[in-house]
């Protein structure tokens, strides 16, 4: 694409890339690998270590965070990260709890950062009514004058909130899936997050023209991981537009 942009994969959800004259990273998680209590209670598990450290990064203007409530989204090197950065965009509760330089995105509002609009869009952690267990998540739409719109999923299990945010702004020029096909025994083992064929579905609904996959690696309770998503987006005929790479190395 003759308007893409470098996407640095970093393991996990975490992913840096520069966009309209700003430097972003999405849900940041730097822990080396180890069992991690979340502030939701739940234990995780990391098996990898992340691909950068923080200081390695350089300066970063915004931090594209989904949710707060589970380590896996944002770790201990996450949150201390956070002091430095000048502005962290999340869900209204958790810019309520981090407090600091965070601000909450209600779904469909918007905030102007320089060149760019960011716009929260709805998201839902997993199966309908699951908000008490799993939290409030969002996802982002970043969109400008000459610039390709981006979609960065967040931790969304709901085609039929993707659905709504193409029918507001699609088609999608990148977009950001968070996979993983995360599921837990509290919900009788329904998805928290999209499996293979669900994120080649919301690829296909975005009408998306490239997709960057994130959050199917370094954890040990992602189910699905890259031979799952490649076999997925083959089958739906969307492997070409995929940018899947080791963590660490820069996606264009």
């Amino acid at each position: 694409m003759s308007d893409a942009f470098p996407v640095r994969t970093l393991g996990g959800p975490t992913a840096l890339f520069e966009y309209g004259g700003l430097r972003l990273l999405t849900d940041p998680t730097f822990d080396q690998p180890g069992s991690y209590t979340s502030p939701s209670g739940n234990t995780l598990t990391k098996l990898a270590p992340p691909a950068a450290t923080p200081d390695s990064l350089g300066p970063i203007d915004v931090v594209l965070l989904s949710h707060d409530q589970h380590a896996d989204n944002l770790d201990d090197s996450g949150r201390a990260l956070l002091a430095d950065i000048p502005l962290t965009l999340t869900t209204v509760s958790g810019a309520e709890r981090l407090g600091g330089a965070a601000r909450g995105l209600a779904p469909w509002e918007s905030v102007q950062v320089g060149a760019v609009t960011i716009t929260g869009v709805p998201a839902r952690h997993g199966p309908v009514g699951c908000e008490p267990m799993t939290g409030e998540v969002t996802g982002f739409v970043l969109t400008g004058d000459g610039l390709p719109s981006v979609y960065v999923s967040g931790d969304n299990a709901a085609l039929e909130l993707v659905e709504q945010i193409a029918e507001r702004f699609g088609p999608i020029d990148t977009a950001l899936l968070f996979a993983g096909a995360v599921r837990t025994p509290l919900f009788d083992g329904a998805l928290l997050t999209l499996d293979s064929e669900q994120a080649a579905e919301a690829a296909r609904i975005l009408g998306a023209k490239r997709i960057v996959l994130v959050h199917f690696d370094s954890w040990a309770h992602f189910t699905e991981g890259r031979d799952a998503l490649v076999k997925a987006f083959t089958a739906a005929g969307l492997i070409d537009r995929v940018q899947l790479d080791r963590p660490g190395r820069d996606e264009d």
